[in-house]
């Protein structure tokens, strides 16, 4: 492959780093959440059926809030929130209709069935036959569209502790414990010079919370426990200003899309589980779209490639970018950016790391449909 260049940068850390991840029950986490299984079961269904998979995108989606009443001991859902799916599928092949709209609910309803205190929300699904151009295009296994993916690795110490407080909030030894606290949870790191602070919002859930003094008890309970566990410093529910039941995170079903907030596909987080503005990060939305389309497809191969090229190329450091270029083989990008640090890395070996890879491009595409990278 001649288009691969490969330049060398110093390893560094900045004096200050943002760090940000949103976790399982967030609306924007739950948009992204649904796209990629609606698209990864739609795949699924084309396989099995016609032997391949055919084009579609279903990367546009959309939350919108419903209203609720919480009151301490539990309160109600007032208005129903709406989960809307929209965008395009081939929905016909000969004479089969492909029961689209079926399989997308279907995907819906066993993925909320997980946030039990939601006892009600609207689906909403969009979805209309393709582009005939671009069902062209996807026949032939080349790029669908021009774009661009990028990643790093390894992650910094500040990135690996939102990662470890990721995984112990969303743990089931943590929700037993903790059954007070929803699934819609957000966690903002800041890091100055050699100092990290987490500031968190997390949802409570109004029938395990029996007064303002109770709500104060078991959100101090929640900081002591998570500042031993990480150890640094850890803000919860920041606006909370214990006036009346309006002025806390308190809430129904555990997830704000109750009521006060919307969600959006391509606002949480990016293929590797955070949001990084201090390091190369890919802007498009990953879910919901094919696996011929680059915005996602070179969004997981550029985080792959920067981790391979780490562990087995001497690299302390590795930014990886690709760009495509529509109507292009996929297993030829149009330019591979690639930025190392570190004294001993093997360029040839990058080299090699690299056009393995996409020598190996439909396995890839494979475990993506089967959920292997999500």
């Amino acid at each position: 492959m001649q288009n691969i260049f490969i330049e060398e940068i110093e390893k560094r850390d900045e004096d200050v780093e943002f760090v940000e991840a949103k976790l399982s029950g967030h609306p924007d986490t739950l948009c992204d959440t649904l796209c990629e299984k609606a698209s990864s079961e739609l795949s699924k269904y084309y396989l099995k059926n016609f032997g391949a998979v055919l084009h579609h995108n279903v990367d546009k989606g959309l939350i919108v809030a419903g209203k609720a009443e919480p009151k301490f001991g539990g309160g109600r859902i007032i208005e129903p929130m709406k989960i809307i799916i929209a965008g395009r599928a081939t929905t016909k092949v000969g004479n089969v209709i492909v029961p689209v709209e079926k399989i997308i609910k279907k995907v819906i309803r066993e993925h909320m069935m997980q946030f039990r205190y939601l006892t009600d929300y609207e689906t909403i699904v969009e979805v209309k036959e393709g582009a005939t151009n671009l069902k062209e295009v996807f026949k032939k296994k080349v790029s669908n569209d021009t774009s661009f993916g990028a990643s790093y690795y390894p992650y910094s110490e500040t990135e690996e502790l939102v990662l470890k407080a990721s995984k112990l909030l969303e743990s089931d030894k943590f929700r037993k414990v903790f059954n007070y606290i929803g699934r819609d949870i957000k966690i903002m790191a800041c890091r100055i010079h050699e100092d990290i602070e987490l500031t968190i919002a997390a949802a409570f859930i109004d029938r395990f919370v029996k007064s303002m003094e109770d709500y104060k008890r078991l959100k101090n309970n929640l900081i002591n426990f998570l500042e031993k566990k990480l150890g640094v410093k850890v803000n919860v529910n920041t606006l909370d200003s214990y006036e009346d039941i309006n002025s806390i995170y308190l809430t129904v079903s555990g997830l704000s899309a109750e009521m006060g907030d919307d969600g959006q596909v391509g606002r949480s987080n990016r293929y590797n589980g955070l949001i990084t503005p201090s390091k190369p990060m890919s802007l498009e939305a990953i879910s919901g779209k094919n696996i011929s389309h680059p915005g996602k497809l070179y969004q997981i191969v550029a985080y792959i490639l920067a981790k391979r090229i780490v562990q087995k190329a001497k690299a302390e450091l590795a930014y990886v970018k690709l760009l495509s270029k529509i109507g292009s083989p996929l297993e030829e990008p149009e330019a591979i950016h690639v930025q190392v640090a570190g004294k001993k890395y093997d360029a040839e070996k990058i080299r090699k790391i690299i056009s393995d890879l996409f020598k190996n491009l439909k396995e890839v595409q494979k475990d993506i449909i089967f959920g292997k990278h999500f």
